[in-house]
């Protein structure tokens, strides 16, 4: 039940009873009228500005319409008060039956209360993370991955068909650096005495256990044999190793993909899929020879200055057209990213969502200039760019990992913390802005600790429900029992508020799904946590208040319902994060 698409109904029913809205219902932009929580709750339950949306179309002042609005309103049982605003808001408040409603709805939905239908199963590929497979995850690529994996959790709830994938960048220099330092390490494992990590090379030690594995399963063959020869056997030994490490590494993190594509996959049969995707942008009109200007600033390494075969897409949205094959016959890096693309249209993906690091920002316009041509504009892709993540103890930057050679990891991060602080954390701010993950706060048990205060409002909601049973032996707490104890119940209106902020749920999950902000569920996740234990704190002044009544076991039923609620929604949206609800915290 989402309270604010009812009234979003009743508005536009009431709206078309105005006779001047009536006769020029097919010229007004009702898209643009907005039903939503006031930002001050003293002005009521619901804000509308319908009337500053129509009144410039239909030549009347906003106050004026504003009150023929209020007018066709008035009717509405559910409504037990309308108020005009400003230049033309309109403010209702809600009468206490239909929060009841909203409250039993609550209570027979349980955890599916949020799902949504806007999807309709359209498919939407959200690809995510997507780390070069050369060694373990570090904590740069984990916003990213939180974030993709949340957001495709809050799409599917709202309904969408979701894929979640993961590109392997296996293809390309770094992987034949990355084939050259497992060498290293194999020729280490052999008893050589290696030295320093040559300049280029990766230093983790992360690579021993590969040079290891090198040795068990080969000894020393590989030794004489010319790279070319060796080069192959050692990249796939390694990739494999990496991804095994990686897959690992974001278990840990509690994140998932369906997909794994490999770029190799794209390079295949003399890159037959790269060339065919040339050659559709070709026959579209998309592709020339030609040469390309010097850019301004930083020469990209695919830039020269000589004819190359170029995608035309300065004539799609971008800045300026990209190279796909270089004058020596060569392929770029993008033209892989053509047929990849190119590859998940024809999957019959609508939508395709890439989370990207805030590094990647040159490369949003020629992605979206390449979704319009390959689709000729039916298919909608969106880059998300997570900014970058600073790690804090005490107000001073982290210093590096010695495991890794030259980064923090994703493993450290979450064997220090846990997995839920550092989803969560991750999530507490909008990705297009910077993070300080300080470790002294996301593990301190306060207010000030975001994850800790939204479990403990779970684990209070259920030491509620325990308490109760322990008082009254054998109570019945079904979901019929509550259903039925909240049709009959008389509640208080500080109780109505907290009903209120639980029917908020619906919009947040839609708009953080349509707006792809995964940070809007959080942040209505702490706020009602927060306002749960307010309500809690305000029972210890007022009897009324408390949830337990030890001489009233009818009131009490009727209470926990309304903590079934809340523990519900919170168990729900915490899912949708990836993080545990837990039943009790010590």
């Amino acid at each position: 039940m989402n309270l604010f698409t009812d009234f979003e109904q009743r508005l536009n029913e009431q709206l078309l009873t105005i006779a001047e809205i009536a006769e020029k219902r097919d010229t007004l932009d009702f898209a643009r009228i907005v039903v939503e929580p006031p930002r001050d709750p003293s002005h009521g339950d619901i804000a509308v500005n319908a009337a500053l949306v129509l009144s410039k179309p239909l030549e009347t002042k906003p106050r004026d319409l504003a009150e023929k609005i209020v007018a066709a309103l008035e009717a509405d049982e559910d409504i037990a008060e309308l108020s005009i605003a400003g230049p033309g808001f309109i403010n209702i408040r809600l009468s206490p039956r239909y929060w009841q409603r909203v409250l039993l709805a609550l209570v027979r939905e349980g955890e599916d209360f949020g799902r949504s239908e806007i999807g309709k199963g359209r498919k939407i590929n959200v690809e995510y993370v997507s780390a070069n497979p050369t060694g373990p995850m570090h904590v740069g690529h984990c916003r990213g991955a939180v974030v993709g994996d949340t957001l495709a959790n809050i799409l599917d709830y709202a309904g969408f068909a979701v894929t979640k994938e993961y590109y392997i960048n296996d293809a390309g220099a770094q992987v034949d650096v990355l084939a050259r330092s497992a060498f290293l390490r194999y020729r280490e494992a052999l008893g050589e005495t290696i030295g320093d990590i040559p300049e280029g090379l990766y230093p983790g030690d992360y690579l021993v256990p590969v040079g290891e594995a090198l040795k068990a399963e080969f000894g020393p063959s590989l030794l004489n044999l010319p790279e070319d020869q060796w080069m192959p056997i050692v990249k796939d030994r390694a990739i494999d190793a990496m991804m095994e490490m990686i897959r690992a590494d974001l278990a840990a993190l509690n994140v998932t993909h369906e997909v794994f594509f490999s770029e190799r996959q794209l390079h295949a049969d003399d890159a037959a899929a790269i060339r065919s995707a040339i050659n559709d942008l070709t026959f579209k009109g998309h592709v020339y020879k030609g040469t390309l200007p010097p850019p301004k600033g930083q020469v990209p390494e695919d830039w020269e200055d000589r004819e190359q075969t170029l995608f035309r897409s300065t004539e799609v949205g971008d800045d300026i057209d990209r190279p796909l094959i270089k004058s020596d016959g060569s392929y770029t890096y993008f033209a892989a990213d053509v047929a990849y693309f190119r590859d998940k249209y024809e999957r019959g993906f609508d939508e395709m969502v890439y989370i990207l690091g805030a590094d990647h920002g040159g490369y949003v316009k020629r992605l979206e200039a390449l979704a319009k041509a390959v689709s000729g504009g039916k298919a909608k892709l969106t880059v998300l760019l997570c900014q970058m993540v600073k790690l804090m103890r005490g107000g001073q930057e982290l210093k590096m990992s010695k495991r890794s050679g030259n980064f923090v990891t994703l493993r450290e991060v979450v064997d220090e913390v846990g997995r839920d602080s550092v989803r969560f954390m991750m999530l507490y701010r909008k990705s297009s802005e910077p993070l300080d993950f300080d470790f002294a706060k996301v593990t301190e048990q306060s207010k000030d600790n975001p994850v800790f205060y939204v479990q403990y409002a779970h684990a209070r909601c259920m030491s509620v429900l325990r308490q109760a049973q322990e008082n009254f032996p054998g109570l019945d707490i079904s979901q019929k029992t509550l259903e039925d104890a909240v049709k009959q119940a008389t509640y208080e209106p500080e109780e109505l508020r907290v009903v209120a902020r639980l029917a908020e749920y619906p919009r947040v999950v839609e708009s953080a799904a349509t707006m792809h902000e995964p940070h809007r569920l959080a942040f209505y996740l702490y706020d009602l946590a927060s306002q749960f234990h307010s309500h809690w704190n305000k029972g210890k002044e007022k009897q009324e208040l408390r949830f337990i009544n030890e001489s009233d076991r009818q009131s009490t039923i009727a209470k926990l319902g309304l903590v079934y609620s809340v523990a519900a929604v919170l168990r729900s949206g915490l899912a949708l994060t990836g993080t545990d609800a837990p039943q009790e915290m010590r």
